[in-house]
């Protein structure tokens, strides 16, 4: 019932999700593991459109590659009982038991921890406190009160299976070392429930969402930069743009880091009630290459010989880890998407420390980082020496 209209800054809808066009070939620069499409079958059937209809899911298999540091590569595939098999067959079958064992604790945080924290608004203290002894034990069974890594190395001795589930702390920027284990549910989401490609590339993910946008009655505006929230003492009244043009509207809804709504967005005097939401975050560095075409894994992660030292370097030292794992996605694999006569394009990251508050970091670190991490690539056979 309510008439929405999206602004964005960028030229084209998608926000993170993006493309670029390298000679003559589209690719995607953004997220490229899908997850719960379930989420994104309702919302598009909300519009009268068929998921089924717009896009086609892959199921990539191997989905992931993992290369440790000592010479172990490990699959994960697609179905959880292959993923399991795989990890006995490669990591013997106590490592085995350690997945079983660990994906129970992480289906148990998803399936309290989803309601709220998910699917609905997070409780509020008084509403957990009067909540009776059910909802005290569904706040127990999230391990708040446990870090990520803490809780990983209770229940798993495999180091090969510590490094891969403390990897899950990064897909929100977060450090495996303070994040709480309630985040172990991110394991249960991609081993579990599946991660999948999108046929033809994670961007046509953006134009099915935009094409059920519109079809509701959505207005997208691009190439347009929101300069703050409009705030009087009424309360929320709309937004200021670039140029300082007055859009009202009495609902504003910011999808943008917490750190960017907190620091520019909002006036100083609200300020203080947001800021405990903001937490120390990772960034990343990501490129494209062009790569010979060949028989690759849909992803492929690289480790570090001290995964530890990489968070250390990001959040204690607030520096590009000096070894970076790298994560590689083969696109075409993954995604199905057409690359170029004897090239396919891979998609390229590692992680690093967010941007300052005031400024940004010189260029020249962004550029150090990325030649570690190809070179990496390139001493693990993944890259060729003239791959681009």
């Amino acid at each position: 019932g309510w008439k929405v209209r999206v602004l964005e800054s960028a030229s084209r809808p998608g926000g993170k999700a993006g493309i670029e066009l390298l000679d003559g070939v589209e690719v995607d620069t953004g997220p490229s593991v899908l997850t719960m499409p379930h989420v994104f079958a309702r919302l598009l059937g909300m519009a009268g459109m068929q998921l089924d209809d717009v896009l086609t899911l892959r199921k990539p298999d191997p989905g992931f590659r993992y290369l440790f540091p000592d010479g172990v590569a490990h699959d994960v595939h697609f179905e959880p009982e292959d993923a399991r098999a795989s990890v006995r067959a490669t990591l013997g079958p106590a490592a085995a038991d350690e997945l079983r064992s660990f994906l129970r604790y992480a289906g148990g945080i998803w399936e309290a921890a989803a309601p709220a924290f998910v699917y609905g608004p997070a409780p509020r203290i008084g509403s957990i406190l009067g909540g009776g002894l059910r909802l005290w034990s569904q706040v127990a069974q999230i391990d708040p009160l446990s870090s990520m890594w803490g809780a990983v190395k209770k229940r798993v001795r495999s180091p090969h299976l510590r490094m891969l589930l403390a990897r899950y702390a990064t897909y929100n920027g977060s450090d495996v070392r303070q994040a709480p284990a309630t985040l172990n549910c991110i394991s249960h989401v991609e081993l579990a429930q599946g991660g999948y490609g999108v046929e033809g590339g994670m961007y046509n993910l953006v134009r099915a969402l935009v094409a059920a946008a519109e079809r509701v009655g959505v207005t997208i505006d691009t190439d347009t930069r929101v300069e703050r929230v409009l705030v009087t003492r009424y309360g929320i009244e709309g937004v200021i743009v670039d140029g300082g043009r007055q859009l009202t509207a009495p609902c504003v809804v910011a999808n943008a880091d917490v750190s960017h709504l907190v620091r520019d967005l909002l006036p100083r005097e609200i300020d203080h009630d947001l800021k405990a939401t903001s937490e120390p975050s990772m960034s990343a560095v990501n490129v494209i290459v062009k790569a010979a075409a060949m028989e690759r894994a849909a992803h492929t992660v690289v480790f570090p010989n001290d995964y530890l030292q990489e968070f250390a370097d990001i959040f204690d030292r607030d520096r590009p880890p000096q070894e970076p794992t790298v994560y590689v996605c083969a696109q075409s694999r993954c995604h199905g998407r057409e690359g170029w006569p004897q090239h396919e394009p891979l998609f390229v990251m590692a992680n690093a420390p967010a941007e300052p508050e005031l400024g940004h970091r010189d260029v020249s670190m962004w550029r150090g980082l990325e030649t570690v991490a190809l070179a990496r690539l390139r001493s693990h056979g993944i890259l060729a020496a003239d791959d681009e």
